[in-house]
């Protein structure tokens, strides 16, 4: 006869918890380059240059490891933007 043996509360907790902050942080990125973005339906050049050094640091600043989930959200948020 198997018997498990008892886990804590907090190991369980633990993935959990790392699912819910790379979420959180993939979510944070997609919605600066939507923000940044939405500069671009502004018609003042001025607003247009900034949106694009924001969007082009913005892009560079995506952890690679990131960049697939935050396609995702990108996808969801109905932007032109994609991480390659």
């Amino acid at each position: 006869m198997l018997t498990r043996q008892p886990t804590s509360p907090g190991a369980q907790a633990e993935p959990a918890l790392r699912r819910v902050r790379r979420w959180q942080t993939v979510r944070t990125w997609a919605r600066l380059i939507r923000e940044a973005e939405a500069l671009w339906r502004v018609d003042v050049r001025a607003l247009h240059r900034l949106a694009s050094q924001e969007l082009f640091q913005l892009v560079q600043e995506v952890p690679p490891r990131l960049r697939r989930r935050v396609n995702l959200w990108l996808v969801r948020f109905n932007v032109m933007t994609r991480l390659h």
